[in-house]
């Protein structure tokens, strides 16, 4: 499915949702069905390649007494980080034989959080949090909430998840929304994530300066959905012989967003231990942080940030702040300043910062 083919399915669906949900939601609602979707397309791929068929796939359930079950579930926390038993795949839901509800949601994600490896809870903790909430939104009535979200999961099950495209899909589906919805309210799109364009850009600026380097640390401190990082991995990682060897830090203020660029992260392939992220603010607490240094500051090769333009920031006492203590604080009208010494200040002497900011 090409990018064209996918945002006129997903655009047929919003206007169709658009009574049930709000506009700007119903992002949250897709995005967090689509990375369910690969999550248990991943862990059937997973299964397949142990040598499970697809008639042996109903014997998955979390049985603890099954000798053999258990080391099944033990192998999928251990090599993909989780376990999903079949009446909680995405694929089962779609069965003509199979009853669902939006309460069986409910219980899958549920499950989903109890059932991750502890090796990786800093990657799916929480992970759904948004789309969890939201459920009851869907409709006045279970039986309206139900009717709703079979209408998503028929939208999605076409949507591709196998990482086979050449292009960034969860990233690409909330840029198209948000670009859409924004539009549609008036304001514009460029406050809410970096236009493709851009990206590339920065891309190949950072990797043309890193081409001869073999291992990389990027950061970015207003992550979004993460896209901007995943495009600048992208290239940096085709001058590296092994692309597992760049790490990825990612900081973001809004909860729903920060789920989105740790989704994004895993869609795209990036081994949990690469990937360190934070729901925090920025600009109030210094991140990341290498307790073995002084100060404890982290220092990576490349910083690349779109922060929020011209945000009001609170300033008092920040005079004491390394960040800022040798440059002038910002305007507590206009933030724009304190992202750029904040970027600065994680830049090794060595690496390169990249950032978008307004006129003026």
């Amino acid at each position: 499915m090409n990018k064209q083919q996918l945002a006129n399915k997903i655009w047929a669906s919003a206007n169709k949702m658009r009574s049930k949900i709000d506009a700007n939601e119903y992002k949250d609602y897709i995005l967090g069905l689509i990375f369910y979707k690969f999550l248990s397309d991943n862990e059937v791929a997973h299964l397949k390649r142990s040598g499970w068929t697809e008639e042996d796939l109903p014997d998955l359930v979390e049985d603890y007494e099954d000798e053999d079950m258990t080391l099944t579930i033990e192998d999928c926390k251990r090599s993909i980080g989780y376990f999903i038993e079949y009446k909680n795949l995405f694929s089962t839901w779609l069965l003509p034989e199979t009853t669902f509800s939006v309460a069986d949601l409910s219980v899958a994600l549920n499950r989903f959080d109890s059932l991750v490896s502890p090796t990786y809870k800093h990657v799916y903790e929480s992970i759904f949090i948004t789309l969890q909430a939201g459920l009851g939104k869907l409709g006045e009535n279970p039986a309206s909430q139900t009717k709703a979200l079979k209408e998503l999961i028929k939208l999605i099950k076409d949507i591709p998840t196998d990482g086979s495209q050449d292009y960034d899909v969860l990233g690409y589906v909330y840029e198209y929304l948000i670009s859409n919805f924004a539009a549609n309210a008036g304001k514009k799109a460029g406050e809410f994530y970096t236009p493709h364009e851009v990206a590339m850009l920065m891309s190949e600026i950072v990797a043309e300066h890193h081409k001869n380097k073999q291992q990389i640390e990027i950061y970015d401190p207003t992550s979004g959905s993460g896209s901007l990082l995943i495009t600048i991995g992208k290239s940096v990682g085709r001058h590296i012989e092994d692309r597992h060897r760049v790490k990825y830090y990612a900081q973001e203020l809004k909860e729903n967003t920060y789920n989105l660029t740790r989704m994004n992260l895993v869609m795209r392939g990036v081994k949990p231990s690469n990937i360190f992220t934070r729901n925090a603010d920025t600009l109030e607490e210094d991140w990341p942080v290498d307790v073995e240094t002084y100060p404890p500051v982290l220092r990576v090769d490349a910083v690349v940030s779109n922060p929020p333009y011209s945000q009001q920031w609170n300033s008092d006492g920040k005079e004491s702040d390394p960040r800022y203590n040798d440059y002038g604080l910002a305007p507590k009208s206009k933030a724009d300043y304190a992202f750029l010494l904040h970027d600065l200040y994680h830049v090794k002497p060595d690496g390169i910062m990249c950032i978008v900011l307004p006129h003026g």
